[in-house]
This record gives structure tokens, C-alpha cells and sequence, in this order.
């Protein structure tokens, strides 16, 4: 195996992660899944990582405000041979993925760290270092 090989790969992950992403984006955005907490909550598609043979995408989602996270995972996880339907139907794939729906936390992180961060312990520790 060349070196060449593994950037052009990636790329053909990110590539179509970011196509599963969109088309999963635009179902939940006009409402064609037919499910009363998908149609009261939002839901952001935030990330879709594919594995390496595009047999699996992990969706990572984050309901508008994250409210009610647990039932809107449940409501996606209940619709997933739906939703698998669609996106083989409008990804042209060799197989079809396998979507496995999971919260987005990485906004709780980042929350995590401004508050940390804006701790006066932590400011006043901050100040000396950058002085």
C-alpha cells in the first residue's frame, strides 16, 4: 500500500459523511419522518463519521437547545430502517450504512471549558502565566 492511499481515503470518508449529513439534515428539517418528537424537537446533525468500508455512519445529533435529548435519540433510533432507506436511496453507496444515532457532547465539553475558564481561580492563574 502506497502512502497516497490513506489521505485520499479519508478524504472519501469525510466526503461522504458530510453527504450523509445533509441528506439526514434535510429529512428531519422538512419533517419526513413521521414521529411526534421529531416533529416537536429541532434536531442538529452536527457529525457523521463513517467507517472505513462505509458500512457504518455514526450520527452524532443535538436537539435545538438539547432539550429532551434521551427522547429524541429514542425517536431516531426507532426510525433508523427508515432513515437507512433514505439515505441509501439518495447516497449512492456500494451498501448501504448502517446509521447509528448518538448525542453530540462535544458542546457540552466546550461549555464545560468557558466555564472553567472564566473561574476567577482559573482567570487570576491565566494573568500570571500570560504576564
Amino acid at each position: 500500500m502506497t502512502t497516497t492511499a490513506q489521505p485520499e481515503r479519508s478524504v472519501r470518508l469525510l466526503r461522504v459523511g458530510e453527504q450523509v449529513r445533509h441528506v439526514l439534515s434535510e429529512i428531519l428539517m422538512r419533517g419526513e419522518v413521521h414521529d411526534d418528537v421529531l416533529a416537536k424537537h429541532p434536531v442538529s446533525v452536527t457529525e457523521v463519521r463513517m467507517s472505513p468500508d462505509l458500512r457504518h455512519a455514526t450520527v452524532f445529533v443535538k436537539p435545538l437547545l438539547g432539550r429532551d435529548e434521551e427522547a429524541v435519540l429514542k425517536a431516531l433510533r426507532t426510525n433508523t430502517a427508515y432513515l437507512q432507506r433514505e439515505v441509501a436511496h439518495k447516497v449512492k453507496t456500494k451498501y448501504a450504512a448502517k446509521l447509528k444515532f448518538l448525542a453530540d457532547e462535544s458542546f457540552d465539553e466546550g461549555s464545560h471549558i468557558d466555564r472553567l475558564l472564566s473561574n476567577p481561580h482559573v482567570a487570576q492563574d491565566l494573568d500570571k502565566d500570560a504576564g
